[in-house]
């Protein structure tokens, strides 16, 4: 899978199962103009028609996505569901997507490493929703998964009071996973995605789906029963023998 080429805001590669998109237009601080949005939302609906296991977002620094474009926001000839195709596909994605945040978040620009499963920063990565300083409420689900990460009274503190997070904050509140030097950042997230997309991508999949679900649930038993289910249908692919003669045959060269 080669990089857009023409005028498109969003570069991608697939190397070995893993998809990098990155946004690209740093001249407006990775904006999520309309045409930004849209390329996202493209850009991951052909990774994963080109066999994509896993999905990584990164940005052109210095700038991760300064949220909405003002000339968007200004001019509203756009639907505001179109403006966040980029951040549902992300969200919808069926495999591993692990967010790079390597600079400041902005506004909406907040919602697409939340619409992602795991979000590895930088020190200098920033988390600033800013809706409520433009006069704007915000949209696109970004109080329901802000609040899942970092709880109601973080989601308040950050949305209503405007308080920020670093990114390592952002790991101390819940909201990022690690806090890395960007020298390593690459590495990092590589080494996460490539680990997901040389497992069964069914089985990702799968788990991921369970584990999508179980967040609506509120009881263990009901929990219980969903794992079971996808445990019982797992020991009948292949995967599940080939991975087993594996360990068997492990455990009998340890013993000669």
């Amino acid at each position: 899978m080669s990089k857009p080429v023409g005028d498109a805001l969003v570069e991608s590669r697939l190397t070995e199962g893993v998809a990098v998109l990155t946004l690209a237009d740093p001249d407006h601080r990775n904006a999520l103009s309309r045409q930004l949005s849209d390329d996202l939302a493209h850009a991951v609906g052909d990774a994963l028609d080109a066999g994509a296991r896993a999905l990584v977002l990164t940005a052109a620094p210095p700038v991760f996505c300064a949220g909405g474009s003002l000339d968007a926001l200004l001019d509203r000839a756009d639907p505001l569901p179109a403006m966040f195709a980029g951040m549902t596909a992300l969200a919808g994605a069926p495999v591993p997507t692990i967010a790079a945040v390597a600079g400041p978040a902005i506004g909406a620009g907040v919602n697409l490493p939340l619409a992602c499963d795991i979000v590895i920063a930088t020190p200098g990565a920033r988390f600033d929703p800013r809706f409520l300083d433009v006069g704007i409420h915000p949209g696109g689900g970004h109080l329901f998964r802000l609040a899942a990460r970092v709880g109601a009274q973080g989601a308040a503190a950050m949305v209503l009071c405007g308080d920020t997070l670093t990114g390592q904050q952002a790991v101390e509140h819940g909201l990022a996973w690690r806090c890395v030097a960007e020298s390593e950042l690459e590495q990092t997230v590589m080494s996460l995605a490539t680990r997901a997309a040389q497992r069964s991508p069914r089985l990702v999949r799968r788990t991921k789906e369970t584990l999508i679900r179980s967040l609506t649930l509120t009881d263990a038993d009901a929990a219980f029963a969903v794992e079971l289910q996808a445990q019982q249908w797992s020991m009948t692919q292949p995967e599940f023998a080939e991975a087993l003669a594996r360990v068997r045959a492990r455990i009998t060269a340890a013993r000669r």
